[in-house]
């Protein structure tokens, strides 16, 4: 598709309304606090899959297959997605931008990270103030 944004980075800026506990996939049960988190992602692959638009309006959809541990948060009545921020630059990568974020909060261990490279600690950070 010409024109589309195609290889990147993005966060989501996430509200948790109240405090809860859910299973999220392979790292069980995770409790989560109120307040706003950050997470953030990449779309550097090849085709539809890596497309980094495409990865991002999936994360939108309110039906879709529970495939990632972001997806499991997102799919709670206790969650509100308020902020999406697209960065198309080939260069920066997730954990650059994790590492950044990293100063204003603190992970969510193993959150998002299974496969990371670098060891990130999580690329999902609750932040210590509210936006």
């Amino acid at each position: 598709m010409e024109g589309s944004i195609v290889r990147g980075v993005y966060y989501l800026l996430i509200y948790v309304r109240e405090s809860f506990n859910i299973k999220i996939g392979s790292l069980g049960y995770i409790s989560f606090k109120k307040g706003f988190y950050v997470y953030v992602g990449s779309g550097k692959g090849e085709g539809n899959s890596g497309e980094l638009l495409s990865r991002v309006v999936r994360h939108l959809r309110l039906v879709k297959r529970l495939r990632w541990h972001v997806d499991y948060l997102l799919s709670s009545r206790h969650v509100e997605l308020r902020g999406v921020c697209i960065i198309e630059d080939e260069d920066l990568t997730e954990c650059e931008l994790v590492k950044k974020i990293l100063l204003k909060g603190s992970p969510v261990p193993g959150f998002g990270s299974t496969d990371c490279k670098n060891k990130c600690p999580s690329h999902l950070i609750r932040l210590y103030n509210s936006c």
